[in-house]
């Protein structure tokens, strides 16, 4: 039993050893490896635990006499499984922030250019609002020649219907006048 409780600590070794390198070595790595690198780790560490609850059980497989010195590694052997998993959880977030940051365009001096970027926007921003004040007086002025120029028209329209009416008139006095001289020419 305790030759395979070494084989379990052997095995336990290496891989929180490449853990430990692949953690260090998150923070550096291109966006594309950091996600496979990440994945890779989160597995390596579920074969850790795995090592770990199988040494537990060789542990408690172990005569009462020799499982103290045991248990003291597994205790040890814990607390590294417990500093690897936050060492991973920090590089893990330092990772998060950087993709963050890579998502929102942040970088060190990103204030001052948030900024600068704002003051150009609330600039164009002015100059847009000052031209669709400039277009709606111009529709404003439009609208009211249109409502003069129609008035015009209205006056227009009642003089030339005004006009029509009295040529209609003195059509039909012409009309009358003419049937009345013809009748006085023929006495």
């Amino acid at each position: 039993m305790s030759s395979d409780f070494e084989g379990y600590e052997q095995d336990f070794a290496v891989l929180t050893a490449e853990i430990t390198n692949k953690i260090a070595r998150v923070p550096r790595l291109p966006p594309d490896e950091k996600k496979q690198m990440v994945a890779n780790v989160e597995k390596q560490l579920e074969e850790a635990r795995e090592l770990l609850e199988q040494m537990d059980l060789e542990v408690r497989e172990i005569p009462p006499q020799s499982r103290g010195m045991y248990s003291s590694r597994m205790r040890s052997y814990k607390q590294e499984m417990g500093k690897l998993e936050t060492d991973f959880k920090r590089s893990r977030i330092a990772y998060s922030d950087e993709v963050r940051n890579e998502l929102l365009g942040d970088d060190g001096n990103s204030s001052e250019n948030q900024r600068a970027h704002l003051l150009d926007n609330t600039e164009r921003l002015e100059r847009s609002s000052r031209r669709l004040e400039a277009g709606y007086q111009i529709a404003v002025e439009t609208e009211q020649i249109g409502q003069e120029m129609l008035e015009n028209l209205s006056h227009d329209r009642e003089k030339i219907q005004r006009a029509r009416e009295r040529l209609r008139e003195t059509d039909a006095n012409l009309g009358k006048s003419s049937r009345v001289l013809t009748g006085m020419l023929r006495r």
